[in-house]
């Protein structure tokens, strides 16, 4: 039954939604057998499976964000004001956004580099140093060993550590810079972070784990079916759309 599917998959990250839309893409059960996913949210409020509303990854995360630009903070580089529409439609496979996941805000311990690609919702995670300039500049030309032909734009946030991107970016991908303190502006990042933070939670000294650790973070979530792109996993659509 799908209730009891939706058991086992939330334990790897599933939402309702991605049970229930993933079922029926899968054609895993008879109409008759099948439930909403409104259904089987009532379900979870009623305690009919093992799973709580805390468990859930989105439900209790719906809060306002206010944003607030300190005039001495300074846009460097390309602005995302230059950024083609197209970009922002995901109309086009190629285009990535990129940021930083920290453990401890000690400035001293590595952190997890994101490249998510805007359309398929791919991620490509990587353990590095610390969050500073030459750290993300190492790995982030590592990346563009491997996935360089694809790339035509990064957008990234205004922090110091991705000052010097360009100098790695150059001849490969476009590369733009968000304002100061505008996270909504790379919403896919924004997303993605809070799911990565169901398994690295905040605090966490991310000393303690090592590149199999993330590996097992990126693989989990690039296999979730998505509603936004009818049930497919990214791992399902990156390679189709890589050509």
């Amino acid at each position: 039954m799908l209730s009891l599917m939706f058991q086992h998959k939330n334990e790897s990250g599933w939402s309702p939604d991605a049970a229930v839309g993933r079922a029926k893409l899968e054609g895993l059960y008879q109409p008759e057998e099948m439930v909403s996913t409104k259904t089987l949210y009532h379900y979870i409020d009623a305690q009919l499976l093992e799973v709580r509303n805390l468990d859930l990854l989105e439900k209790n995360r719906r809060r306002t964000k206010h944003h607030h630009s300190p005039k001495h903070k300074r846009l460097a580089g390309r602005s995302i004001e230059e950024r083609p529409k197209s970009i922002d439609q995901r109309q086009e496979f190629g285009h990535f956004e990129l940021d930083t996941v920290v453990g401890k805000r000690n400035g001293q311990e590595s952190v997890i580099l994101t490249l998510i690609e805007r359309q398929s919702r791919c991620q490509i995670l990587r353990l590095i140093d610390g969050r500073d300039a030459d750290s993300v500049n190492y790995e982030l030309a590592k990346i563009c060993q491997e996935y360089g032909h694809i790339m035509k734009s990064v957008t990234a946030d205004n922090g110091a550590e991705f000052a010097a991107a360009g100098t790695v970016l150059d001849g490969v991908a476009d590369l733009y810079y968000a304002h100061p303190y505008r996270s909504s502006e790379r919403g896919t990042n924004e997303v993605h972070n809070r799911m990565i933070r169901r398994d690295v939670p905040k605090g966490l000294s991310m000393d303690t784990l090592g590149p199999s650790d993330i590996q097992a973070v990126e693989a989990k979530l690039n296999n979730l079916p998505r509603r936004q792109s009818g049930y497919q996993t990214p791992k399902e659509l990156f390679p189709a759309a890589a050509g």
